[in-house]
Order: structure tokens, then sequence, then C-alpha cells
């Protein structure tokens, strides 16, 4: 038996060494850049009252920046480490507060106006080949300009956005060119795991086939919900996130489904309990913001899907639910989301690079959550101090991306959001945006 095992894993090292045989890396270091300017805007709209976190019903405009560094360097065969300094400033409307699924991706982890820098991701990536075949991955964002191999284990571990890597969508994911809106750059009842500013600390492993992907997370949570500090109690607070992805070609057309499931274990209050505390007189304090118990459990599925139409218009479709049992953690007040939307290319107006794209997603939380706003509970992001009439938030958003040069793109993007907050007694509320992007 033992001579057989030896000749197993003799015969795997010689595999890997064989497949390693082929040069993987055209360049050292890689060094990138980009810069996004929002300039949003909503005129007055209809709200008979409002509480501390509402969406001003009055006119009001705010601008955010964000800018990044992108330094790649190889470390070894398969290996890479990558370290983005950042720097970002300005707020949303209305400090990024008063709709679940916010209007600006940009500003939804700024906490402070100032311009402030900061470590935004630090981590190491090793591919680990399980095929000779490789193929050519251009340079971009961290990313070498490298051979890959098309069948393959990757292991990233460090300090990054698991965004980045999970619930990944060709239409709808990047705020600096696409959709702007929260729920729908990615599935909004997960709530993933990161501080103020997007980032957590942790371990990822993804198999990856041209047929199917598999990759599994285990990452820190904050110390409080939406706090800028991780919690290294690890076996007391924690998050596991999965995802499956099945890639597919329909008549020479690219399409993929992924399926995402997550375990945020935290110190996050349950709804019920606050809300039973403050009925009862023993804490009236409707505190989600500070939990005090480690163990308490968040859970949710999401499903994401895309599909090439034919070369300029592509869909896209998500839709997600978690048990709303705990209050949200990380990233926003959504327990049940369904979106679709549709992105089209400029070719025909002889501008291939121009986006143009539209789409409806369709909020709403849990029970619990709706009675613990009811009697006059806040989130970090909603609560207008009541919700007598509660209803799904409805939003639709318009962009149009045009690529003026090799590094400068402009849009113009328009949002209408009905019942913000799960409140039909306010709005329904118009925002406007331009936005600047610049990469090289």
């Amino acid at each position: 038996m033992k001579k057989a095992y030896s000749t197993i894993i003799l015969s795997l090292i010689c595999y890997i060494a064989a497949a390693q045989n082929k040069p993987d890396s055209i360049e050292k270091w890689s060094t990138h850049f980009q810069m996004t300017v929002i300039d949003q805007s909503h005129p007055s709209f209809k709200a008979p009252y409002s509480g501390d976190n509402s969406l001003n019903k009055d006119a009001e405009e705010a601008l955010s920046l964000t800018t990044t560094l992108y330094i790649g360097r190889k470390l070894w065969k398969g290996g890479a480490v990558y370290f983005n300094p950042e720097v970002s400033g300005g707020s949303g409307v209305s400090s990024a507060r008063g709709i679940a699924g916010f209007s600006n991706g940009e500003t939804f982890r700024i906490g402070n106006p100032s311009p402030a820098l900061y470590m935004g991701r630090l981590f190491l990536r090793q591919y680990i080949p399980l095929s000779k075949d490789a193929e050519l991955v251009e340079s971009d964002m961290n990313q070498l300009k490298e051979y890959v191999p098309k069948k393959r284990i990757v292991i990233t571990a460090g300090k990054f956005a698991l965004s980045d890597i999970f619930d990944a969508n060709s239409y709808s994911h990047d705020p600096r060119s696409q959709f702007l809106n929260w729920s729908l750059m990615g599935n909004g009842a997960w709530d993933y795991p990161a501080n103020t500013r997007g980032y957590t600390d942790g371990v990822v492993v993804e198999y990856i086939t041209p047929e199917w992907e598999v990759r599994a997370a285990g990452t820190l949570v904050g110390t409080y919900a939406n706090g800028p500090d991780f919690d290294y109690h690890f076996w007391d607070a924690h998050s596991a996130t999965v995802e499956f992805t099945k890639n597919m070609v329909f008549n020479n057309h690219k399409g993929k489904v992924n399926l995402l499931l997550f375990r945020n274990v935290t110190k996050a209050p349950v709804y019920r309990d606050v809300i039973n505390a403050y009925l009862n007189h023993t804490d009236v304090s409707l505190d989600v913001i500070n939990g005090k118990t480690y163990g308490n459990v968040k859970y949710g599925i999401g499903v994401n899907a895309e599909q090439e139409l034919n070369k300029s218009l592509g869909a896209f479709f998500r839709a997600s639910w978690n048990d709303g049992k705990t209050a949200t953690w990380a990233f926003t007040e959504i327990d049940r989301s369904i979106s679709l939307g549709f992105s089209y290319k400029g070719d025909g107006w002889k501008r291939p690079d121009d986006v143009f794209g539209v789409a409806g997603v369709v909020n709403g939380i849990s029970k619990d959550h709706r009675d613990f706003l009811a009697v006059g509970g806040y989130g970090f992001i909603i609560g207008d101090g009541k919700l007598p009439n509660y209803s799904t938030e409805q939003i639709a958003e318009v962009f149009y991306n045009a690529k003026l040069n090799k590094n400068l793109y402009l849009s113009g993007d328009y949002q209408f959001v009905n019942n913000p907050a799960y409140n039909s007694d306010r709005g329904p509320a118009s925002v406007f945006s331009i936005r600047a992007h610049v990469e090289f």
C-alpha cells in the first residue's frame, strides 16, 4: 500500500513539473491605475416624515472620488503578489443612507468624506497547474500578463475584496463602468464579509476547468456592523462562502450560471430579541450595530446568470435570499433580491467600445427586519424612524458609458427608486449621475 501511495505521489509531482516546463510569465511587474469621479444628485420628493437614516427629501448633490494603484510582482513559478494603495473621498447623497439598494457603488464604504490614503488589497495568488494546456492572459488590474493553466487550482491569501472573486458577472459587476446601484453590481442579499471599505482578510481556494469552477473562502468579519476593524476571534466570528459555476456555450455565444452559498457567524444581534427587549423595557436602545454575543448566524443563497445573445447584446439575472433573522453586518439591508438587465455595445452606431445598459431590481426584507424598522429601529444604512406601510424597494437604472479615448470614459446614469428603504410613504426618488473614469 505504501508503495502504491509513493507511486501516485511521485507521478503527481512529475506531472506538475512537466506542466510547468512551459514558461508561464511574460512580465515580472504589472502596474495599472484607475480614477473614478461620480457626481450624483436627486431633486426633492414627497416624504411626510423622515428619520436619522432617511434619504434627504430635499434636493441634494454629492461628489465621490476613488483612485487605485494596482501593483503586481511575479515571485516564482505560478506565484505573484498584488498590492493596491487607494485614495477615496467625498460621499454619496445623504451620506450613503436611505436606500437599501444604494445608488453609488463607489461610495458604499467611505465613512469620512475627507480624502484618505489606505491599503486596499495585499494578497498572494498561486496557480497549481492540473493540465499541460495553458492560455495567455493579458495584463490587467491585479493580473500579470502570463500563461495560465486551463485546468488549475488557484489559492488567494491576504487582504482582498471577496466580490473580486465571487459573484462575478460580465454585464453587471463593476460600478466604475457598468451599473452603479449596489443591488445590481452583486447579489443584494449576500451580506458579504467586509470592513467599512469593502475588504477582508482570508483565504480562497478555487478549482477551475473550462467547463466548471468551484471556489470556497474562509474570511474574517467585522468587530461591529459596518466597522473598519476585523474580529480575529476566528473560531467565534467568521464567514464561509462557496460558489459553483457552470460555463456554457449556446449557438457559439458564451454564458454561465453561478450558485453561491454563504454562512456568517458574528456578533450581529437577532432582530426578534432586540424587539422583545424593547417592548419589555429591558433594553430600549434598539442597538443592532454593536453586538455583544458571539455565535449568531446569517446564511443565504444567490443565483447569478449571464448569457451573450449576440456579439453586441448580453443579458443577466440575479436572485438572492438570506434568512433575515440577524442584523445586517457588512453589505446592505437586503434580505431578498431579484434583478434582470441587458447590456448593449455600440456596434450598431459605430461605437463598439460604448455600452448602453438597462436593468431593474426588486429588494425586500424579512418580517423580523420589517418589525424592527417599524418600532423605530435603525440599521447602518436605512431607517425612517417608523415603517407603517412596508413595500418592496423597486429600482430601475439606465446608463450610457462612452469611451472618449484610450484611457477616458464618460457615463450618464439615471435611477428611479420607488419605495426607498421599503417605505411606500416616501418617494419615489430620481437619482441622476455623471461618471468620469480614467484607467491606464
